[in-house]
């Protein structure tokens, strides 16, 4: 394993913010590092000198792995499992209440929760190399707290295929038919080009009608703080199955 360390960081810049996260496990996420990027992107949006945030991870072919095995493995109870759910939770409510659009940059491979953060980005971007797959009926769970972001974006035929299919990756070019990303690059230096580009033309915009437009958007999502939390109990008891603890020593 590389000896790089985990870190959420931000730059900010002609006012655009970008907050990148980084795990040396194919940027999964761990807690601290969910409730890091939860506040960040609270904290930016809340900046009145940005107005338009870009949201990506560090390394090259994963953009993230979703949630931490070593950090699931070493759940002992609900309480502690619904902790830990709550983290990509928080981290989707931060984003769905985020008055500012925020721009995903997919440069590869996403897995469970990370496709629960691409799906909830306003407008994403990826490469040819960004095939997604949710995971976590291999584990003996689902992606109940990712769920609704995901179904909001690939509806609930598209959701429930790949949800069902958890052992298969989905090309971005069906994830791009599904509305989940908005273009497809050939290389991550011409998605890197396309991102800057868009995010400065975005700046040009009222932030006051951003402001509107994304509340119009994500109408219909008011509930979601309570939601996802129903949905993080039902994960952290699943977690603590008989069935998830077998296929979790796998990965001791």
């Amino acid at each position: 394993m590389s000896t790089e360390e985990a870190y959420v960081k931000k730059h900010i810049e002609n006012k655009v913010a970008t907050i990148e996260f980084f795990h040396p496990a194919h940027n999964s996420l761990p807690g601290n590092i969910l409730a890091k990027l939860a506040d960040t992107i609270t904290e930016v949006g809340q900046n009145d000198e940005v107005l338009v945030i870009i949201l990506k991870s560090g390394g090259n072919r994963t953009f993230c792995a979703g949630a931490s095995f070593t950090e699931l493995i070493s759940i002992n109870d609900e309480q502690t499992g619904e902790k830990f759910f709550m983290g990509f939770a928080n981290v989707i409510n931060a984003m769905r209440k985020c008055p500012k659009f925020i721009i995903g940059r997919v440069q590869g491979k996403t897995v469970g929760g990370g496709v629960g953060l691409a799906s909830a980005m306003d407008y994403c971007m990826a490469t040819k190399f960004a095939a997604i797959k949710l995971s976590e009926l291999n584990i003996g769970i689902g992606p109940f707290v990712v769920g609704p972001a995901v179904e909001r974006k690939l509806g609930v035929c598209g959701m429930s295929q790949i949800a069902i299919d958890a052992d298969s990756f989905y090309s971005p070019e069906w994830a791009k038919q599904k509305g989940l990303y908005a273009q497809v690059y050939e290389t991550t230096e011409e998605l890197d080009e396309a991102i800057e580009e868009f995010a400065q033309n975005l700046c040009n915009y009222n932030p006051e009608a951003v402001k509107e437009m994304k509340q119009m958007f994500w109408r219909g999502t008011e509930d979601w703080d309570e939601l996802l939390n129903e949905r993080a109990k039902i994960s952290g008891r699943l977690v603590l199955s008989e069935f998830t603890k077998k296929k979790l020593e796998k990965y001791q």
